[in-house]
């Protein structure tokens, strides 16, 4: 049985990706800052909750600690993620502690775990808002959007996917742009991008690798995206 912990997994991509791998055979474990909203998606998605606020140290070892206890980790991926449309320093240094720095705490906790299973992945949430490529391919919707910190924050994301993996060879480290969807990222309901379903497949896909699988890859759908 494959055990995966899903940061920030109460909605969107998230608790999609969740209730895939539920469905895949996983023991998920529903990462979320509010405990309420944590159990109650776990308990209908068939998974278990694990309070855990990727910007807070002590929480995310106490939800390490306790996945430990229960048996260990397999699979974590870094989804938690927020955007602030702000170009001032509070809100630029509240997105880089929770997209950027988080996935720094998380990993870190993780690791000691991930490094005794036989088959371990990380999957990082990034996007080609992000990507250098992406941004300079006017055939790209990225390069036609304004999100001066939030692109910065998924750049850095990028770069640590590259890092770890270079630093970690163990554990197979990937990024993922999971593509425009219909979600609520920024908080405003966003009605025109594509059902959450398609987006969290590639998420999926990567958290379900064989032990051959790749490594510091950046995927878009079924193809490599540039960095």
């Amino acid at each position: 049985m494959t055990t995966t912990l899903i940061t920030g997994a109460t909605r969107g991509i998230g608790r999609e990706t969740a209730r895939q791998l539920v469905a895949a055979g996983h023991t998920v474990y529903v990462g979320a800052r509010d405990e309420a909203r944590g159990r109650a998606a776990a308990e209908e998605l068939g998974a278990r909750h694990v309070r855990l606020d990727v910007t807070d140290d002590a929480s995310v070892a106490e939800a390490l600690t306790r996945i430990e206890a229960e048996g260990g980790l397999d699979v974590l991926i870094n989804n938690a993620g927020i955007a602030m449309w702000g170009l001032n320093g509070p809100d630029a240094l509240t997105m880089f502690d929770t997209n950027c720095v988080g996935v720094v705490r998380v990993t870190e906790a993780a690791l000691p775990l991930l490094l005794k299973s036989g088959n371990p992945v990380i999957v990082n949430i990034s996007s080609a808002l992000g990507s250098f490529t992406a941004n300079h391919d006017l055939a790209k919707p990225a390069s036609h959007v304004q999100a001066v910190v939030y692109g910065a924050t998924k750049a850095a994301v990028s770069m640590l996917t590259v890092q770890y993996a270079r630093a970690v060879p163990e554990v197979k480290i990937n990024a993922v742009e999971p593509g425009y969807t219909a979600t609520e990222l920024g908080g405003v309901a966003n009605p025109h991008g594509r059902p959450v379903e398609v987006s969290a497949a590639t998420v999926v896909r990567m958290a379900d690798l064989g032990e051959d699988g790749p490594t510091g890859t950046f995927l878009e759908d079924d193809a490599e995206l540039g960095w």
